[in-house]
């Protein structure tokens, strides 16, 4: 369930910093991609960006403007479609650029100042504060832009930005360090460009958060290369904390002393991040336990009611230990997983055929509105 109240309020945060800094900042729906939701965020943005074709058609159909697109790698099947929707391209080689750049000149040409399509390159400064490789593109090895090693001295023609992304629920004082060492590798290039998207990341909706650190260093970046337009493309920024996942206790079984609730959802299917990271979503009313295994050897060990929550797939790891409930947990009550919008809604599958839970948004008079619901079609068509 979202709520348009905090959905505001964060989209009115975003916005002030936008005014504040002199960037702008996009929806990135690879976090955030409830397209019913759009009219409301049309109010405080005017631009998203996309990663895929399907990303890219939502930006122009459903957001009513062309996204700034990156992908690893584009397909000449899909380019088209990606053109047709896009106002900005990066390329993450100069392979690809150079494999692409033929038609994004055709383009151009037959559309003129109508759709025009701006090229970029992603570079990687290799270097981040991200400690988990699964969501560091600055890896070493990694698959993701290009180093500084590999920059001709030149430019070619066409290349009119960079997208540099070294940022997974970031501090603004990473930022301030990451970017003395995007300028130190790459600045040399900046007179040749117009625009530096420096991706998503930037966590400027959480609580503790360094806004004005954010802005200050936004602004001298701007001082520092005035011709340069500055992008940033959050996405967890903009459903941070706005709305929670509500499931319920379907059964409770205990073995060797560990209790587990079993839900109505899954780990696997509906918050996958949980297992891939893995991380312990806040649980209302309950006390998280983490031990340095990931696991809880018995209920006993902790003290109060301890539960394992398990989720109802075929998947014997589709569950997460472990929370500490102040009472007895009971058939049929709620279990409340906080701050479950972004992320979760766009990496859902249905394995197993398992239902997904309805979305529905908390309007600001205080009515529900059902977004979606779905039903067994929707598992039956994926399967088509």
């Amino acid at each position: 369930m979202i709520e348009e109240r905090l959905l505001r309020r964060n989209l009115s945060l975003i916005s002030d910093v936008a005014r504040q800094s002199g960037a702008e900042i996009i929806l990135a729906f690879k976090a955030f991609a409830l397209w019913k939701t759009f009219p409301i965020f049309r109010e405080y943005i005017t631009h998203t960006t996309a990663s895929s074709p399907y990303e890219a058609r939502l930006a122009m159909e459903e957001f009513g403007s062309p996204a700034h697109t990156y992908s690893p790698a584009y397909s000449e099947d899909t380019f088209d479609e990606i053109l047709c929707c896009s106002s900005h391209i990066t390329f993450n080689s100069f392979s690809q650029f150079h494999r692409f750049y033929p038609m994004v000149q055709q383009w151009n040409v037959e559309h003129g100042a109508e759709h025009q399509v701006s090229c970029g390159l992603r570079i990687n400064p290799e270097h981040s504060h991200i400690e988990t490789d699964l969501y560091n593109p600055t890896a070493p090895g990694s698959r993701f832009g290009v180093i500084t090693a590999q920059m001709p001295t030149t430019l070619p023609e066409g290349i009119e930005g960079f997208h540099c992304h070294c940022h997974c629920e970031s501090s603004a004082e990473d930022l301030v360090d990451n970017l003395t060492y995007i300028e130190e590798k790459f600045s040399r290039w900046f007179s040749q460009i117009k625009w530096l998207n420096l991706g998503g990341g930037h966590l400027m909706t959480r609580k503790g958060y360094n806004v004005p650190l954010l802005i200050e260093t936004i602004q001298g970046l701007r001082q520092r290369y005035p011709h340069l337009r500055i992008i940033l493309e959050p996405g967890s920024a903009f459903a941070w904390q706005t709305g929670p996942l509500v499931a319920s206790v379907v059964d409770i079984v205990e073995n060797h002393g560990i209790r587990t609730a079993i839900l109505d959802v899954s780990f696997t299917c509906h918050m996958p991040d949980c297992l891939e990271m893995p991380y312990w979503p806040a649980v209302r009313g309950a006390e998280t336990i983490e031990d340095p295994d990931g696991h809880v050897t018995s209920s006993s060990d902790h003290g109060g009611y301890v539960y394992r929550l398990g989720a109802n797939s075929c998947l014997s790891g589709d569950f997460l230990s472990s929370w500490r409930f102040d009472h007895p947990l009971a058939i049929g009550e709620q279990i409340v997983f906080e701050d479950m919008i972004h992320y979760t809604t766009v990496k859902t599958c249905m394995f197993n055929g398992i239902h997904h839970p309805s979305l529905t948004i908390l309007r600001q008079d205080g009515t529900h509105e059902l977004l979606r619901q779905y039903t067994y079609e929707d598992y039956r068509d994926r399967m088509d």
